[in-house]
C-alpha cells in the first residue's frame, strides 16, 4: 500500500509559476511509475504528466507541454513545475502511482494508476 499526499496548491495569477510536490509513503516508491492529473469543476478528470519510476521518461499532455516539467527524486517524492500559468489550468490537482517493472511506463490513463492522493487545489486568477 502506498500513501500520496499533495502540496504547494495555492491561488496566483496568469503567468506566474507554481510547484507542486507528491509526498510518498508506505512501501519503497522507487519501482512506481507517478502521474499528475487534474479536474475542474464540472469536467473529468484529465491527464497532465507522468515520469517512469527511472525518472529517465516523461509524457506530458498536449495543453501544458513546454510549461510544466514532471520529476522525482530519488527519495520518495515528485514534483510537477508549472510555469506560465493560465485561467485554464485552474483545477484541483492530483498525484497518482502504480508499480511497474517497466523503467519507461509513462502511464496516461486514470484506470491505469492504482494509487491517488486527496487533491490540492491550483487557482489561476487575477
Amino acid at each position: 500500500q502506498v500513501q500520496l499526499v499533495e502540496s504547494g496548491g495555492g491561488l496566483v495569477q496568469p503567468g506566474d509559476s507554481l510547484r507542486l510536490s507528491c509526498a510518498a509513503s508506505g512501501r519503497t516508491f522507487s519501482r512506481y511509475a507517478a502521474g499528475w492529473f487534474r479536474q475542474a469543476p464540472g469536467k473529468e478528470r484529465e491527464f497532465v504528466a507522468a515520469i517512469s519510476w527511472s525518472g529517465g521518461y516523461a509524457y506530458y499532455a498536449t495543453s501544458v507541454k513546454g510549461r510544466f516539467t514532471i520529476s522525482r527524486d530519488n527519495a520518495n517524492t515528485v514534483y510537477l513545475q508549472m510555469n506560465s500559468l493560465k485561467p485554464e489550468d485552474t483545477a484541483v490537482y492530483y498525484c497518482a502511482a502504480v508499480p511497474s517493472d517497466s523503467s519507461y511506463y509513462t502511464p496516461s490513463r486514470v484506470k491505469e494508476y492504482d494509487y491517488w492522493g486527496q487533491g490540492t487545489q491550483v487557482t489561476v486568477s487575477s
